[in-house]
């Protein structure tokens, strides 16, 4: 099961049940099948844009966003599959090259992915510099988006 299927069965248990807790939801996924730890969940809250409101018993729970962040989502993948050329890191440095003049709407997109330990980005007319904490997250990082190049 992708990703997307994944964030999508989110949106569906947060939007038919009172979920509180990460555990609470970490669980009801893996009872749907998905093998999932508690960090998974909590990256895809965030990418989701997920937050805590009150519900109408006056008892916390998650709540669907406002906008559908599933169409904003596949706008960023299209970004990053139609301009990224390249991808490579130098220690805690990953540095991407885009086509001309596309750098600016790459980062952006990165930006929106929300992807943990990247202290941030920089971008020029065709390159762009992302700072990660680890050489290790540098690497992972570059195994994740070398799927957009074509």
């Amino acid at each position: 099961m992708s990703k997307f299927d994944r964030q999508e069965r989110i949106l569906n248990l947060i939007k038919y049940n009172n979920i509180s807790t990460q555990t609470d939801l970490t669980e009801r996924l893996i009872k749907s099948g998905y093998n999932v730890t508690q960090a998974t969940v909590s990256r895809d809250l965030q990418e989701l844009r997920i937050v805590k409101g009150v519900g109408e018993d006056g008892v916390y729970k998650y709540e669907l966003p406002k906008e559908d962040v599933r169409v904003n989502t596949s706008r960023h993948e299209a970004v990053l599959r139609q301009c990224l050329v390249s991808v490579d890191y130098a220690m805690n440095t990953v540095v991407l090259k885009t086509m001309t003049g596309a750098a600016q709407a790459v980062a952006y997109a990165l930006d929106m992915y929300v992807i943990e330990d990247v202290l941030g980005t920089i971008a020029g007319d065709d390159t762009i510099m992302m700072v990660v904490r680890t050489e290790n997250t540098a690497r992972n990082v570059c195994t994740d988006l070398k799927r957009f190049l074509v």
